[in-house]
């Protein structure tokens, strides 16, 4: 593996950089935000700013109008744009609209990706994808799936309820796995301005990072043309994986740079705070607290750049990258509790950004499925295996 920048990577890294620190860290503090994510207008804004400067959606493929970045590279960009909690946003590479230009690359036929693809790509719009339930419904476990879509002639008729859809208020369209009757999960796409779709209320959470927040949406006899079915019929759990294990390796992207951004934050308050006569950092306690956020940063580097090798290689990479995931996930995390911890009282106040770090961070244990999950997928792929 030689990871080794090239020159060309190195100028979008220094470009993504200044554009991070120089246009979007300024708006952090913008009155367009509330406890459910960034306002639309504000997103716009920010939008026009990175594609003024050459770098909207640049996961996506030159067709679509991106870089068409490998998995490697975009492990660059990706943490550069996490060093704002506005940065994904600003450049389009945000959780789910991300992953949902990732799955419709890879699956959708022309047409959908004209009609929804293309303005998705260009941040024209942006999408949901309506997988997770309520109980007894699928969550950590989509083979509990209730959803259902019953056949109606040329058509499928879906029933169900999701929540915890993230983007669901305000999204044009969105991606619904739903249960078949022979028991087959499939994915629909369709427009979110039909009477048949209901966003019942946005969910309070921990995290405010998200722009229209984690929504519960209900499906009530919504008709969706076969024309519409995302892919094949009955092939919708293969493709989540198509998506998720991609999504997984992109958070972990994301918030390295934001665990980044609370340890450069702490350390200069280590430098500059003086407590019993000496800085800060002089006190082992605190030098320890550093000491192992750079340990935890460096591993959850070399995770994702390491799993995302494995995905340019054509690798499937599930296992690698839950592993990826659940490494990245704690770590990150470990690293935000210990900034908040030694900045003490501006830790827990809006006087630095790491507070709202610190809660938008803690859910990433739980998206993409928890940790103790995908430790349990792993230890049964581990048991199996032959020597």
């Amino acid at each position: 593996m030689d990871f080794s920048l090239s020159p060309q990577l190195l100028e979008l890294q220094s470009r993504v950089r200044a554009f991070i620190r120089e246009e979007i860290i300024p708006y952090e503090n913008d009155p367009r935000q509330d406890s459910h994510g960034p306002h639309e207008s504000l997103r716009v804004e920010l939008v026009e700013k990175a594609r003024s400067h050459g770098l909207l959606t640049p996961h996506a493929s030159k067709e679509m109008g991106g870089l068409g970045l490998t998995h490697l590279e975009k492990a660059i960009v990706f943490v550069e744009s996490g060093y704002s909690t506005l940065g994904p946003t600003a450049m389009n590479i945000h959780a789910p609209d991300e992953g949902n230009i990732h799955l419709m690359e890879v699956v959708a036929n022309e047409q959908q990706k004209k009609r929804w693809l293309k303005p998705l790509a260009q941040g024209a719009i942006r999408s949901c994808f309506a997988m997770t339930e309520p109980a007894p419904g699928a969550g950590a476990d989509p083979s509990m799936l209730s959803t259902t879509a019953v056949r109606s002639g040329d058509d499928f008729i879906i029933n169900g309820t999701k929540w915890f859809i993230t983007g669901a208020t305000g999204a044009s369209f969105a991606i619904i796995m739903a249960k078949l009757e022979d028991g087959s999960a499939t994915m629909f796409l369709s427009d979110m301005d039909k009477p048949e779709i209901q966003v019942i209320r946005q969910m309070d959470a921990l995290d405010s990072c998200f722009t229209g927040g984690h929504g519960v949406v209900e499906f009530k006899n919504l008709r969706v043309p076969s024309s519409d079915v995302l892919g094949e019929i009955g092939k919708g759990f293969r493709y989540a994986q198509i998506r998720l294990a991609p999504a997984r390796l992109t958070h972990c992207m994301r918030w390295l740079g934001q665990a980044q951004r609370a340890h450069d934050i702490a350390v200069e308050y280590a430098r500059t705070r003086q407590a019993f006569g000496v800085p800060l950092g002089s006190h082992e306690g605190v030098g320890f607290m550093l000491a192992d956020n750079d340990m935890d940063l460096h591993t959850a580097r070399l995770h994702i750049w390491h799993t995302a090798w494995l995905l340019d290689q054509g690798e499937r990479g599930n296992f690698e990258s839950s592993r990826a995931k659940t490494v990245c996930a704690e770590a990150e995390c470990r690293v935000v509790d210990r900034c908040v911890q030694i900045l003490g009282g501006q830790g827990v106040t809006a006087e630095t950004i790491v507070m709202k770090i610190f809660k938008d961070i803690r859910g990433f244990r739980i998206y993409d499925g928890p940790s103790e999950v995908h430790r349990w997928s792993m230890a049964k792929k581990i048991i199996s295996r032959t020597n």
